[in-house]
């Protein structure tokens, strides 16, 4: 039987050269008090042996703990899982964080957290005392959470609210929710779109009453009517079933929808085919999200693309900078969103009538 190879420790590294495991620590995190000639010597010791630095290395300086933890809503999140009908908020927030923690050395854990549990303050209190984290990331609605937000105020731990530009403690940063809401609703009136509907999202996310406040201000400044036109889902398939029913069930129903969700638009779509609509010929079918469900939809749908690899990235980035001694930026921070036009919009009906 092969013997297994015993793996490279920082004690094999700090015995080659001849230090301390505390000077090897400072040489792995690029700490300033180290002369150069240590630091060329640890570093010939670790290319010597192959050593590959461990967590557990980088926090024996007693400076950081290289961890990042970002917290996401455990109920939605288990239920999208579940369903397996292509959300992929989670992939995109992992995709920007670890690229961003892997650039500086840094890990990064993903925990899911109940935010209207009553144990959600134990439920972050022991995460914070196994995992000693330098910054956190707070998605939606955690991060407008006061449970959440005090206690990592009073433990003093940097912490950035995506989605949130609440006043408060933390760093608030949004992906230009209002902004995109009303670049989606603009193209359609360029499209000569009048009835344009909106399926917002639930009232305890602030990026569902940012949209619409997007939508309806484009729709102002168009002097078109906003009445009767916005319906609220909770962001989930069934739920968009309901609001795109009461939508096209109107007297003068919208020509236009923009659904403030990847799942909500598939179902407006299959609504709009129950009554016998085409798309984009008949209603033009606008989505947030751009997951990758919305491209193999027939038409494939136009859609927000939200900037969350982004949006995380920079959000690590940020606390890292701080876990360095950084001051954070003073005012909320916005990644900006962009559209990605397909085959689901066109103009609106009659619009190229003889």
């Amino acid at each position: 039987m092969a013997r297994r190879r015993q793996a490279v420790t920082i004690r094999h590294v700090a015995e080659d050269a001849g230090v301390s495991l505390q000077t090897v620590s400072r040489v792995i995190n690029n700490e300033p008090n180290v002369r150069p000639a240590m630091k060329e010597r640890v570093q010939e010791a670790i290319d010597r042996l192959g050593y590959v630095p461990s967590i557990a290395a980088q926090r024996m300086s007693g400076s950081r703990s290289y961890l990042i933890l970002a917290l996401n809503d455990r109920e939605r999140t288990i239920e999208d899982w579940k369903s397996r009908q292509g959300t992929d908020w989670v992939d995109q927030m992992l995709l920007g964080g670890m690229l961003k923690c892997a650039e500086h050395g840094y890990r990064m854990i993903f925990e899911l957290v109940d935010t209207h549990n009553d144990h959600v303050e134990r439920e972050l209190k022991a995460a914070i005392a196994a995992l000693q984290p330098d910054g956190i990331i707070l998605t939606p609605p955690h991060s407008d959470n006061p449970l959440i937000t005090g206690l990592l105020a009073a433990q003093k731990i940097p912490f950035a609210r995506i989605g949130s530009r609440e006043p408060g403690p933390g760093l608030p940063m949004t992906m230009d929710d209002e902004g995109a809401a009303r670049l989606a609703t603009r193209r359609l009136i360029e499209l000569g779109h009048k009835r344009i509907g909106f399926i917002a999202g639930p009232t305890d996310y602030h990026i569902a009453d940012w949209r619409i406040d997007g939508w309806r201000s484009a729709m102002e400044g168009a002097g078109l009517a906003t009445e009767d036109l916005c319906e609220r889902g909770d962001f989930g398939f069934a739920s968009g079933l309901a609001a795109a029913r009461k939508l096209l069930d109107l007297a003068d129903r919208p020509t236009a929808i923009i659904a403030s969700s990847d799942q909500m638009a598939t179902a407006t779509l299959e609504i709009a085919r129950e009554r016998g609509l085409r798309i984009p010929d008949d209603l033009s079918l606008i989505s947030f999200d751009n997951t990758p469900i919305v491209r193999f939809t027939e038409p494939p749908l136009a859609a927000i693309d939200q900037p969350i690899a982004a949006t995380i990235s920079r959000a690590v980035e940020l606390l890292i900078q701080a876990a360095s001694g950084e001051p954070m930026p003073s005012e909320p921070v916005n990644v900006a969103a962009a559209f990605v036009e397909r085959a689901s919009i066109g103009p609106a009906p009659g619009t190229n009538d003889a």
